[in-house]
């Protein structure tokens, strides 16, 4: 029971970080100045550092064999580097955009590994 209770607040927390980093996405894309209120500061680094406990406690819990998890991990690097580019680095609009949409892509990529407990999404 323990295992199925961390796993819906993870994915819980998948959807809010996710539906959070569009909504930020956007706010970028339409150059809102409420990109700067607080609550779009803070909010994303408390669901995501929830999402990055519940994650670590699901593979301490996980019954299976983990191979697959090191995939998961590299595509979450990548998806913090190319969300930071989205969202605060990157110089112009087009590396903005392009950066967001590669990060939602990334943020797929992790999920569809989730599922499939395949580094390879069950290609081979």
């Amino acid at each position: 029971m323990e295992y199925l209770a961390v796993k819906h607040l993870h994915m819980l927390l998948i959807t809010l970080s996710l539906g959070l980093f569009l909504l930020r996405g956007g706010l970028m894309l339409a150059e809102s100045p409420r990109l700067q209120q607080r609550f779009f500061r803070i909010t994303p680094h408390i669901i995501d550092t929830a999402l990055l406990i519940s994650g670590i406690s699901l593979a301490m819990i996980y019954p299976g064999p983990k191979t697959w998890l090191a995939a998961k991990i590299a595509g979450l690097l990548l998806y913090i580097i190319l969300g930071t580019i989205a969202l605060k680095r990157g110089r112009t609009k087009t590396i903005r955009s392009g950066a967001l949409i590669a990060s939602v892509l990334v943020f797929a990529y992790m999920i569809g590994v989730a599922f499939s407990k395949s580094a390879l999404l069950g290609l081979i």
